[in-house]
C-alpha cells in the first residue's frame, strides 16, 4: 500500500524531536579554537604557497564543508542553505577571530536533518516500491539542487533508496542464475522472494549507515570542517586528527594491508587509486585503479553495502588477516558491476623491490628493469635501497650481454628524491638532475656528483598517467639530457610538490594533542626550468591507454598548484645516439598504425562516455537493459585481453638458483613474465630499443 506525504510528514517531525540528540557530542571549544589558531599560523608562515584568507577563501570553505556533509544533497533543504548563506563571505573573518559560529550552526542543523531522515527512510522502504514506474534518477550531484521542501526531499530519498534497492535486486537475480548454471539440482528462488530479500538488505544497509553516523562525535565533524579549510591550500595539504594519524603511521599503505591497495573517498564511494606492487590485489590482477568498491563480503557471507560509508570504516571491512577471503563488488570504470575475490595477505616488501628480466629479439638480448618505487630506509643506512639495487641490476644485465635496457616506471608513485637523483646519475656523467625550491628562496640545484656511468647503451623508459613525483623527476632528467626515449600515456601524473608532517602538539599552549598537519613545503623543477607540477612529463612517444580521457592526474585534483618556470640549470645534452629523432618518429608511426593501440584508444573514449553518463534507470526492466547494453558494448573490447607476443622473458642468471630454491618466487616470476608477453607497451618499447644505435668511439671523438 502506498503512503502519501501527508502520512509520512508528521512521523518525520515527531521522530526528529525524539532522536535529534542521539549524536555523541564530545566537544572542547577551547581545543577547537586553539587548533584553528595553530593551523592558521603554520599555513600562513610555512606553506609553499599561502592563500589569502579573504571572501573568496570564505566562499570556497563554505561550499566545501557543505559538500563534505551532504555530497548527494539528501539531508539539507534549500531553506537551510538560505540560512547558511549569511556566512558565505564572513567565514574568513571568523577564522581570523577564532570564531566557530559557522561550524556550530551548520553542524547542529545537520544533526537535526540526519535524525529526520532516519525516521522516514524506514517508512519509505516499508511502502511498496514500484519498480515498473517509468522514471530516472540523475547522480550528477554537483549540478543538482537542494530540495525545496520536505516533500521534494522525500522524493529524492525515494529515488535514492529505489536505486539502491533495484541494484541489490539485480545482483540477487544474477546470483540465482549463476547458481542454477553451476548446480542443476539447485531450486531457484522466486522473483518475489528475491524482492523481499533485496528490500531487507537495503533496510539493513541503511540501518548500518545510520549506526555509523551516530558513532561520530563533534570532534569527528570538526575535523571535516578543518579539512575544508586546509583544502584551500591544495590537494596535498590535510589535517589528520590524532587517531587518523595513528593509523597512518602503520605505514603509507599499512591501513590497507589486507589487499594491498590505496583507497580514497569519491563522493559516496570508496575508490581505488593505486595497487601496491606485489600485494594480493596486484597479483590477482582483477582490481584496477579507478574501480569503485560498493560492497564488501567476508568469505561466503552476505555482502555489506559500503556506499556512503566513511573511508576509515570501509577500510576496516576490506582489510583483514592473512589467508582470509574478501569479496568485493565493484563498479568498474566502464560502468559494469563485477564481483571479485581476493585472498588477503601481507604486502611482501620483496615485491616492492627492483626486479629485472632478459628477453631475446632477433639474436640480441635486452634487459627490462621494473622499478615499482624509489625506496630507501633512512633509519638503517646499510639496508637495501632502490639506487644500490639498480646498480646491481645494471651490472647483472651487462654481464648477460644485453644490447639495450628498458626501465618500467608505470604506476611508480615516487618515493625518495635522493635515490631518484642517484639512479639518474647512473646514466649520465656529472651534472644537474633536478631543482628544488622552497618558498621565497632561490632554487637549489641537486647534482649527480658521481663521475662516470653504469650504463652507456640504449635506454627506453616506460611511464603512464600514474607515474608520479620522484619517477617524474627521473624521467624528466632523462628526457632533458636526451639520454632516454620516453614512451607512455599522454602525460605523467603531474605531482611536482613535496609535503612534510607537522605534529601540532608542539605548538599547543594547553599541551593537548591536536593531531598533525601534512603540508606542501617545496616544489620540483626540471633542469630545463619547467616544473613537473600539473604538466608532468610528456612522453616522446604518446601511446593510448585506458586512462587517456579519464580524470586521474594532478590537474584533475581540487585546487592544484599552478605550473610555472624558473631559470634552467646549465647542462650538456647526451649526444651518443646515432638515430635518436628517427627512432622516435618511427615509433610514432608504428603506434599510429597498430590495431591494438587503436582498440585501446577506442576503449578509452568509450570509458569516458560511460563515466559521463549520470542517468540511472529506476524502472527495473530499463535498469537491466542499461546494464546489459553496457555489458554488450564492453565485449567489443574483450580482444584487448587476447593480445600476445612470442617473446620469451627469463630471470637473470643470478636469480635462477633462487627460483629453484623458492617455489613462491618461481611462481611470482612466472606470472610476471607471462604478463610481459601480453603487454603491447613492452612490445613497442622493445621495438624502439632494438632500433636505437650508439655512435662508435671514433664518431664520438669527431663530435
Amino acid at each position: 500500500m502506498k503512503r502519501n506525504y501527508k502520512i509520512i510528514l508528521p512521523i518525520i517531525l515527531l521522530a526528529g524531536i525524539l532522536v535529534s540528540f542521539n549524536f555523541r557530542n564530545q566537544s572542547d571549544p577551547e581545543k577547537d579554537r586553539e587548533l584553528l589558531q595553530v593551523l592558521r599560523h603554520i599555513l600562513t608562515q610555512a606553506h609553499y604557497q599561502p592563500v589569502e584568507i579573504n571572501d573568496s577563501f570564505s566562499e570556497a570553505v563554505y561550499h566545501d564543508f557543505l559538500d563534505i556533509l551532504d555530497p548527494t544533497k539528501h539531508y539539507f533543504l534549500q531553506s537551510d542553505i538560505d540560512e547558511f548563506s549569511q556566512f558565505k563571505h564572513v567565514i574568513d573573518d571568523q577564522i581570523l577571530m577564532d570564531d566557530l559560529t559557522f561550524f556550530y550552526t551548520v553542524y547542529q542543523k545537520f544533526e537535526i536533518r540526519v535524525a529526520e531522515t532516519k525516521a522516514y527512510y524506514k517508512e519509505i522502504l516499508k511502502s511498496s516500491i514500484d519498480i515498473t514506474k517509468d522514471e530516472t534518477y540523475s547522480v550528477d550531484y554537483e549540478n543538482s539542487k537542494f530540495p525545496e521542501n520536505q516533500e521534494s526531499l522525500i522524493q529524492v530519498w525515494q529515488k535514492q533508496l529505489k536505486m539502491r534497492y533495484i541494484g541489490r535486486l539485480y545482483d540477487k537475480e544474477q546470483a540465482e542464475k549463476d547458481k542454477v548454471e553451476s548446480d542443476s539440482t539447485y531450486i531457484q528462488k522466486s522473483f518475489e522472494t528475491l524482492k523481499e530479500e533485496a528490500l531487507e538488505k537495503t533496510l539493513e544497509s541503511m540501518d548500518n549507515l545510520y549506526d555509523r553516523l551516530e558513532e561520530l562525535n563533534q570532534d569527528d565533524w570538526f575535523s571535516y570542517f578543518i579539512n575544508s579549510v586546509t583544502a584551500q591550500y591544495g590537494p596535498h595539504t590535510n589535517y589528520l586528527d590524532p587517531k587518523i594519524k595513528k593509523r597512518f603511521d602503520i605505514s603509507i599503505s599499512g591501513k590497507l594491508e589486507g589487499i594491498g591497495a590505496r583507497l580514497q573517498k569519491e563522493g559516496e564511494y570508496t575508490k581505488v587509486t593505486e595497487l601496491i606492487s606485489g600485494g594480493p590485489a596486484w597479483r590477482a590482477g582483477e582490481l584496477e585503479v579507478g574501480d569503485l568498491i560498493v560492497k564488501v563480503a567476508q568469505g561466503d557471507k552476505e555482502s555489506l553495502d559500503i556506499v556512503g560509508m566513511r573511508l576509515d570504516d570501509a577500510i576496516e571491512y576490506i582489510k583483514g588477516k592473512k589467508g582470509t577471503e574478501v569479496r568485493l563488488t565493484l563498479k568498474k570504470v566502464d560502468g559494469t558491476i563485477e564481483i571479485i575475490s581476493i585472498i588477503r595477505d601481507v604486502v611482501e616488501l620483496e615485491e616492492t623491490f627492483i626486479k629485472s628480466s632478459v628477453v631475446e629479439e632477433e639474436g640480441k638480448k635486452y634487459g627490462l628493469i621494473n622499478l615499482p618505487k624509489f625506496y630507501i630506509d633512512f633509519d638503517h643506512k646499510n639496508y637495501r635501497n632502490s639506487a644500490t639495487d639498480m646498480a646491481k641490476e645494471l651490472e647483472s644485465l651487462k654481464s648477460e650481454g644485453v644490447s639495450g635496457i628498458m626501465i618500467d616506471l608505470r604506476n611508480n608513485g615516487g618515493g625518495s628524491l635522493k635515490t631518484a637523483i642517484e639512479i639518474a646519475g647512473m646514466f649520465i656523467d656529472e651534472g644537474p638532475v633536478v631543482q628544488v625550491k622552497y618558498r621565497g628562496e632561490n632554487a637549489d640545484i641537486r647534482f649527480d656528483t658521481e663521475k662516470g656511468v653504469h650504463w652507456d647503451g640504449p635506454l627506453v623508459l616506460m611511464v603512464n598517467e600514474l607515474s608520479a613525483s620522484a619517477s617524474e623527476i627521473f624521467a624528466a632528467a632523462m628526457q632533458d639530457y636526451k639520454r632516454a626515449i620516453i614512451i607512455g600515456g599522454k602525460q605523467t601524473f603531474g605531482k611536482g610538490t613535496v609535503q612534510n608532517f607537522y605534529p601540532l602538539d608542539r605548538y599547543s599552549r594547553s599541551g593537548k594533542d591536536l593531531g598533525f598537519l601534512k603540508m606542501t613545503i617545496q616544489k620540483f623543477y626540471r633542469i630545463d626550468g619547467g616544473s613537473t607540477q600539473l604538466k608532468g612529463v610528456t612522453p616522446d612517444i604518446i601511446v593510448p591507454s585506458r586512462y587517456t580521457y579519464l580524470d586521474i592526474g594532478e590537474r584533475d585534483q581540487e585546487r592544484p598548484m599552478e605550473w610555472d618556470k624558473i631559470e634552467p640549470a646549465a647542462f650538456i645534452s647526451w649526444s651518443a645516439y646515432n638515430n635518436y629523432i628517427e627512432s622516435i618518429e618511427n615509433s610514432r608511426k608504428r603506434v599510429f598504425e597498430n590495431s591494438q593501440f587503436q582498440l585501446i584508444d577506442s576503449n578509452a573514449k568509450w570509458l569516458n562516455e560511460v563515466q559521463e553518463d549520470k542517468t540511472v534507470y529506476l524502472k527495473y526492466s530499463d535498469f537491466k537493459k542499461d546494464i546489459e547494453s553496457h555489458d554488450a558494448e564492453a565485449k567489443v573490447f574483450d580482444a584487448l585481453d587476447d593480445y600476445k607476443t612470442d617473446l620469451i622473458f627469463n630471470s637473470p642468471q643470478y636469480e635462477k638458483p633462487l627460483i629453484v630454491a623458492d617455489s613462491v618466487l618461481a611462481k611470482k616470476r612466472g606470472v610476471w613474465h607471462t604478463n610481459l608477453t601480453k603487454d603491447v607497451y613492452v612490445d613497442e618499447a622493445l621495438n624502439i630499443l632494438s632500433e636505437l644505435s650508439i655512435k662508435t668511439k671514433s664518431e664520438l671523438v669527431k663530435n
